[in-house]
């Protein structure tokens, strides 16, 4: 019987995130809106996650994107909170306030209401950055879970961010 209050998928998905990130040396971040602290939560229910996890940032209103993540209040206004280039914004804010290696950020619509035409409910905004990585080269991804009701699209949401962290596999050596 698990130790755990959360769903067995991902504690497991948290598993893997913190052993392949310990094997590769990395430090990871998390910048998170919709998800509440969700996906801190899970990692840290690993034993020892504490040297793969630096920091994990709960932002859920607009001031705090800004103040704690550095989000301008100039791309929330034009591109919504979410949305891309808040996401993005989050995640390199993320590493601006941490020695991580990689950070990852999460906003989006969870509901039950908030949702509109364009961002209805389940509209999840994920953004993925690393340190030292070309800001140019933008590692982001909206996704449409529709509405599966609060707790689901969080767990789903929750899943797609800890995918992110995952380390690119290793290259192998070319074969003789």
């Amino acid at each position: 019987m698990s130790d755990s209050l959360l769903p067995e998928a991902l504690v497991a998905s948290a598993t893997r995130v913190i052993e392949a990130n310990r094997a590769a040396g990395r430090r990871i971040a998390v910048a998170e809106s919709c998800t509440g602290g969700l996906v801190a939560a899970a990692l840290t229910e690993i034993a020892g996650s504490s040297d793969v996890l630096e920091a994990s940032i709960v932002s859920y209103a607009n001031e705090a994107k800004m103040g704690l993540l550095h989000v301008s209040g100039d791309v929330i206004e034009t591109f919504g909170a979410v949305s891309i280039a808040t996401a993005w914004s989050m995640a390199q804010g993320a590493l601006e306030v941490t020695t991580a290696d990689v950070a990852v950020a999460i906003t989006g619509i969870a509901g039950p209401g908030g949702g509109s035409a364009k961002k209805p409910v389940g509209t999840v905004v994920f953004a993925r950055a690393e340190r030292g990585g070309d800001p140019a080269n933008v590692v982001a991804d909206r996704r449409e879970f529709g509405d599966l009701g609060r707790a689901g699209i969080r767990l789903q949401a929750a899943l797609c961010a800890l995918d992110l962290l995952m380390p690119p596999p290793a290259e192998e050596p070319p074969a003789p």
